[in-house]
């Protein structure tokens, strides 16, 4: 068999990339078909002393006919092969492959080859529609759908003359043709043409029917491969545009640029030129992912995939298979092979984001990746081999989690290249004005509130002012409740921001915390006034402090509490 082994690629009459395996299989029969003919005329042979159907020659030419068609993906590549063969045994010069379709009265043709090279063509030949439905019933009735034709004065045919003229091809030829039939329809032809007149025999024709049944096949799937490529061009240019329009909104949205992130955008501009990991560490809700997809799209790897991975997400069973990919049958409901999240994102970006929160055997596994970038799909002892640049973020203390024996300190040591520091909103307040309005704008628009409202008078004093201990996520959530509250046309934010905390006074007053000794001096100095200065007995501070009253008057000597503070007085010491 390996003498006619070849790889063809098809596509079946449902178009349906699926059903592939279904059409070679499909074609193979037919192979095994002409094999079990030739065994059955020869048994017929011996046993009634009848001629075998098809001589050694037709056998031969049949086997390697095929095989110059079937080894080729293009039909043009195939056309070409076939005709160099049978140049050996027909007369031709040029051969064409051709698709009918009787109901619109076209014959389209697909590809032509000569001796010398084979083109892929496109050309749409108007035929009567009434002259093609002759042809094919002359077919039917004569019972040529198995055989060849001869046309020896093409000029005189209208549906040969017709399509020589619309290719621009003389009509002074000899033209030997043969129907290619699939499921019982005539689909098309392919015809061979040589200059002069009366060039064909029948036995030149008894070879070329030979050829009807591979060539059926090549012109479905030629058709069908051009449609599915075409579909493939289009996914292709729908995803550079979305990724193009992607790129443009994400870019849009780095709010704070050029003040409170200035120097996270500086040290991202220098590291995106560059392959090394990146560790983004912050608070959860300042925006590591969008600094993520930043250094990306300013990277050479922004015409890549940027795949996110919540790390905290994904159940610890499952984080292997996510990241890694299973191959059929690994384990238990493995159903299909399944690419990972690191395969998926090759030549790109990978975002981890929650790092700290990887299971030890994924962090075993992530480590081979930053060493060697090479991955094995669970259930597979073949190694794969990844292009891609990794990105973690994480809001936890990785230093903390190596001392303690939770992270692993190698890792560590490589995800911890250029490590991004991304501030607080509370640390970065000047930039709170421009995230309110890009807020109140694009939740308009996502609410379908209309016309964005103004601010009521003193809420950007009143958002400044305030803690953020969720950071940007809670400015984004406070302003989308806000118009909610307001129906679209005004922002309640009065229920919504509480200033009168004094964990929000603290951390909205200045961008560094209070030093601890001023909060506790303001709390004892708060529990003086309310007990009107007394510190033993019943209702003193000592009692309300829960704490001893000895204690209570040590820890007033140490930060310079004066005892005999009247009712009603201020204190000395202020928290900043």
């Amino acid at each position: 068999m390996d003498q006619y082994s070849c790889q063809p690629f098809f596509i079946n009459k449902y178009n349906n990339l699926s059903d592939i395996y279904g059409t070679n299989l499909r074609y193979f029969t037919y192979l095994i078909a002409v094999f079990s003919d030739t065994v059955r005329d020869y048994d017929i042979s011996h046993k009634y002393g009848q001629p075998i159907a098809m001589n050694t020659n037709e056998y031969q030419f049949s086997h390697q006919a095929t095989r110059e068609i079937c080894r080729c993906l293009n039909v043009e590549d195939a056309l070409h092969a076939c005709i160099r063969f049978i140049a050996d045994y027909i007369p031709v010069e040029r051969m064409y492959l051709e698709s009918w379709s009787n109901r619109l009265g076209v014959v389209r043709a697909i590809a032509t080859a000569t001796i010398d090279k084979g083109k892929a063509i496109d050309r749409l030949i108007s035929v009567p529609i009434e002259e093609i439905d002759k042809v094919i019933k002359k077919v039917r009735e004569q019972g040529q759908e198995d055989g060849a034709f001869i046309v020896n004065h093409p000029a005189a045919d209208p549906v040969s003359g017709q399509m020589l003229r619309g290719l621009g091809h003389p009509t002074d030829v000899s033209i030997l043709g043969t129907y290619t039939v699939l499921d019982g329809e005539i689909i098309g032809a392919v015809i061979a043409t040589v200059p002069g007149q009366g060039r064909y025999t029948d036995q030149h024709a008894k070879l070329f029917k030979l050829l009807k049944s591979p060539f059926a096949i090549a012109i479905q799937n030629a058709l069908q491969f051009r449609q599915v490529s075409k579909l493939k061009d289009l996914l292709a240019d729908d995803n550079r545009y979305l990724r193009h329009e992607l790129n443009k909104e994400s870019a849009a949205t780095v709010i704070g640029a050029d003040l409170g992130l200035a120097d996270v955008m500086r040290a991202s501009q220098q590291v995106a030129v560059h392959n090394s990991p990146v560790l983004l560490l912050g608070e959860t809700g300042t925006g590591k992912d969008l600094i993520a997809s930043h250094i990306h799209q300013i990277s050479e790897r922004n015409q890549g995939p940027f795949v996110k991975v919540n790390c905290g997400a994904i159940p610890e069973t499952l984080i292997d298979s996510e990241l890694f990919g299973h191959e059929k049958g690994a384990f238990t409901g493995a159903l299909a092979q399944q690419r990972g999240r690191f395969e998926r994102a090759n030549t790109g970006t990978i975002f981890l984001d929650e790092i700290g929160e990887l299971p030890p055997s994924a962090q075993t596994r992530l480590l081979r990746v930053l060493q060697n970038s090479e991955i094995e799909r669970i259930g597979s002892d073949t190694t794969l081999t990844l292009d891609i640049r990794v990105i973690a973020a994480t809001h936890r203390n990785l230093e903390a989690m190596v001392r303690d024996g939770r992270f692993r300190e190698d890792l560590w040591y490589r995800l911890n290249v250029f490590p991004i520091t991304i501030p607080p909103l509370r640390m970065r307040t000047g930039d709170i004005p421009a995230l309110v309005q890009y807020f109140v704008h694009k939740k308009t628009k996502d609410l379908k509130l209309g016309i964005p409202p103004p601010l009521p008078p003193g809420a950007m004093q009143k958002l400044v002012n305030y803690g953020w201990r969720g950071n940007v996520r809670e400015l984004e959530n406070v302003i989308e409740r806000a118009l909610i509250l307001g129906s679209g046309k005004t922002l309640v934010l009065d229920r919504l921001v509480d200033n009168d905390n004094p964990l929000n006074r603290a951390s909205a007053r200045s961008s560094k915390p209070a030093p601890l000794d001023d909060i506790i001096t303001a709390h004892i100095y708060d529990a003086l006034r309310y007990t009107g200065g007394q510190i033993h007995g019943a209702g003193g501070a000592a009692e309300l402090l829960d704490i001893n009253a000895s204690t209570l008057r040590s820890r007033m000597n140490r930060l310079g509490i004066d005892y005999g503070r009247k009712p009603g007085a201020t204190p000395t010491t202020k928290v900043s």
